[in-house]
């Protein structure tokens, strides 16, 4: 492999415009089309084989009232002067109900002057307005519409607020400053790194091309397969950070290469030989981990790991490629526009080959000191708190966020999440007012934590009965989950019972996590480890490497608990403290975290974190080769990457710390998670425990049965050690499987 790559490098070195035309030209041509043609989304979030989604299913068949055909709308109206059924606020109201009425695709509108329509103080109403033949993709402009038809009653003084009627995978995250503000970042990261402007804004370019031709190639994909909302700003956010990391290392070692007189093309073809070796493996071991999600069990779920995995593809094209491309267009030029007072990273890596060597003369205090650390800031992660997050933990002042708390203090946190409940019969009834349907209505109500039961209503079929059960409990209370598991479980004969909605769908979606973790880490963990075992043929570091990706995933899950669960940032990072009837805000509070996003996290930091070490065991691996004395190859390999490393790593943290701006929960979750999982890999794992640990395990590093050793494909990772030094006096490397 690494001939080819080698071979490929030193093509496009020589054939530098036609490389960057073609990639320019197909990254306008996929970003211009896809912006052009603007694929539909996805707001399906169904889990197949789930209760409901079986009442979902039910819920299409012969009801009618909006439930098989367009939806629902609901407009929250507050009157804060007085009663709604004044007469001067009624009659606006019931103008604003004639106008919506007359609006397209409407069904039905039901008045707020009904039962369960007003709210006990007479000034908060709900119009609920049931759609047929609208397009789910377009309910956020079919809501925005309605709203407008209500003006009448805005012109009264009473506040309309349209309530959020869309699932998790409807909520659009539109881009914003944070891509901005997370090159801005990492170009200046990249300046101080290089002490250049040119080498500087390789990495940027490149990363940029990559990251639009993945957005381009992930939007015309929209028109044949669904494409949740998400995809977008997840494949922005892995793909920005891949992209600069991967170039900074092909960067790193050409730079290197020049300043020891390798002349242009051939220092390209030396470096995508060895180092582009290294960016194949570690996108490899990326894109693995996120196609493991496929056996999640959750569509949503699962098309969001391979759309951010052509991210991965695209940042590891454009580094084999492209950034060859430019280098050897550049030429000596790559070191123009020195800025001054800064130095630039040169070849010297004594500083960090000091750390290595101090490690490996007291490996042992090491790594207990580092198993001591990383054990506290994992610790925390037992306090993890899995769950729906509603809209009372939404952007304060939104639409979405004023209408939950108007639902909730005028009907209970409750009406926020309703529950769906479909009986089906066994047998056939005429009406409503069956004896049967009266004991499933009369069951429902008698379950623990159910507030109100509405009016069953039986399908066209006469075989299974719908009605609406409303808990007392918020959607983010994990006591509503419960209830709706008590809901499931009423016995009654020949009658099954199933529950669907949002806190059904996310019970629902909770369950089939905590069931499929296991499967999902065990997949990623040894197809991981396997590929590790191809690079490098040592089966003790392919599974050390394994399980200190897992102890940096402990520190990151600690700190979303500290964030998030235990709540001691989660005002820091951005989120408005929920409605509380005291007058004094809580500082610190807690947010439940969706139960898909640990996973999702899992296995993109599962793949990011095996890049590092992939390149810190690629340089060991070389400088054991040479003279084969252990300790000596680790303070090199560490000395040779780690600044290197670390300025990788602080351009992801930047990256992914910019994205926690973004007012949506999970991307602040994950760029809190990313950030600090990246951080701690690359100082306390890649700095002390690796270290520690390999020269502690001395030659069984690189030990392989000579059975294993006869069987396994040649992938070296690295090039030959030749291809990176003028010749030097080595000793005679050390064999494998001995």
């Amino acid at each position: 492999m690494t001939r080819l790559l080698g071979r490929l490098g030193g093509w496009c070195a020589r054939h530098g415009w036609i490389v960057l035309v073609t990639w320019v030209v197909a990254a306008a041509a996929l970003m211009g089309g896809s912006l052009a043609f603007p694929s539909p989304t996805s707001n399906d979030a169904s889990i197949p084989g789930t209760d409901a989604q079986r009442a979902h299913d039910l819920m299409k068949t012969g009801f009618g009232s909006g439930y098989d055909t367009g939806g629902t709308v609901q407009l929250l109206l507050y009157s804060p002067d007085g009663p709604l059924i004044e007469d001067d606020r009624k009659r606006a109201v019931e103008r604003s109900i004639d106008r919506l009425r007359t609006m397209p695709h409407v069904q039905e509108v039901d008045t707020p002057f009904r039962k369960g329509g007003i709210s006990s103080n007479l000034q908060i109403g709900l119009i609920t307005v049931r759609l047929e033949g609208n397009d789910g993709d377009q309910i956020a402009a079919t809501t925005q519409a309605l709203s407008k038809a209500a003006d009448p009653a805005r012109e009264a003084g009473l506040e309309v607020v349209p309530a959020d009627s869309s699932t998790p995978a409807d909520k659009e995250i539109k881009t914003g400053p944070s891509e901005i503000i997370g090159v801005v970042c990492a170009l200046l990261v990249l300046v101080f790194a290089f002490g250049t402007l040119v080498a500087a804004a390789i990495p940027i370019f490149a990363a940029l091309v990559s990251v639009a031709s993945g957005l381009g190639v992930i939007g015309l994909l929209g028109w044949v397969v669904d494409m949740p909302k998400q995809a977008g700003i997840m494949a922005t956010m892995i793909g920005l950070g891949v992209g600069i990391d991967y170039a900074l290392f092909l960067l790193s070692r050409h730079r290197r290469l020049l300043a020891q007189g390798v002349p242009v093309v051939e220092s390209v073809r030396r470096t995508v030989a060895g180092s582009g070796g290294a960016v194949v493996f570690a996108g490899g071991t990326v894109i693995i981990a996120l196609s493991a999600l496929m056996l999640a069990g959750f569509p949503l779920l699962a098309t969001l790991g391979w759309v951010t995995g052509i991210s991965v593809v695209a940042a590891v094209l454009t580094s084999v490629t492209l950034v060859p491309a430019l280098l050897g267009l550049l030429g000596h030029r790559v070191n123009a526009l020195k800025v001054p007072f800064l130095r630039g990273s040169g070849s010297s890596g004594s500083g960090w080959s000091g750390l290595g060597s101090w490690v490996a003369r007291r490996p042992w205090r090491v790594l207990l000191a580092s198993v001591v650390v990383l054990g506290a800031l994992a610790a925390p992660a037992l306090a993890l708190k899995l769950g729906p997050v509603d809209e009372g933990y939404g952007v304060q002042g939104s639409d979405s966020r004023r209408a939950y708390e108007l639902m909730a203090t005028g009907f209970g946190p409750g009406f926020n999440g309703p529950l769906i409940v479909v009986a089906e019969l066994p047998l056939k009834v005429a009406d409503a007012d069956a004896p049967l349907v009266a004991d499933v209505v009369r069951e429902v109500e008698d379950v623990d934590g159910v507030k109100y039961v509405g009016e069953p209503e039986v399908n066209t079929s006469g075989r299974s009965v719908l009605l609406q059960a409303v808990p007392e409990y918020a959607p983010s209370d994990e006591r509503a989950a419960q209830v709706v598991r008590d809901v499931r479980a009423i016995s009654l004969p020949g009658v099954q019972m199933h529950v669907g909605g949002e806190v059904a769908g996310l019970t629902d979606a909770g369950d089939r996590m905590a069931e499929r973790t296991p499967l999902v880490i065990g997949v990623v963990v040894l197809l991981s480890a396997l590929l590790l075992l191809l690079a490098f043929r040592a089966p003790v570091v392919a599974i050390k490497a394994a399980v200190m990706n897992l102890v940096s995933l402990g520190a990151a899950f600690g700190a979303l608990a500290m964030v998030f669960s235990i709540g001691l940032g989660s005002g820091l990072v951005g989120l408005d403290p929920p409605v509380s009837s005291s007058y004094v805000q809580p500082i610190f509070f807690s947010v439940p975290i969706e139960s898909y996003v640990p996973l999702m996290l899992f296995a993109v930091l599962f793949g990011l974190s095996m890049d590092y070490e992939v390149f810190l065991l690629t340089a060991v691996r070389q400088s054991y080769l040479r003279h084969g004395r252990n300790a000596r190859a680790v303070a090199e390999g560490l000395g040779s990457t780690g600044r290197v490393i670390t300025s990788a790593a602080l351009i992801m943290v930047a990256v992914f710390v910019a994205f926690i701006a973004y007012p949506d929960s999970m991307v602040k979750t994950f760029g809190v998670g990313l950030a600090v999982a990246i951080a701690v890999d690359a100082t306390i794992i890649r700095g002390f425990l690796v270290p520690a640990t390999m020269v502690l395990l001395g030659r069984l590093n690189w030990w392989c049965p000579r059975w294993l050793d006869r069987i396994l494909p040649n992938l070296s990772v690295e090039g030959h050690e030749e291809d990176d030094e003028p010749a030097v006096e080595r000793r005679e490397p050390v064999k494998l499987g001995v």
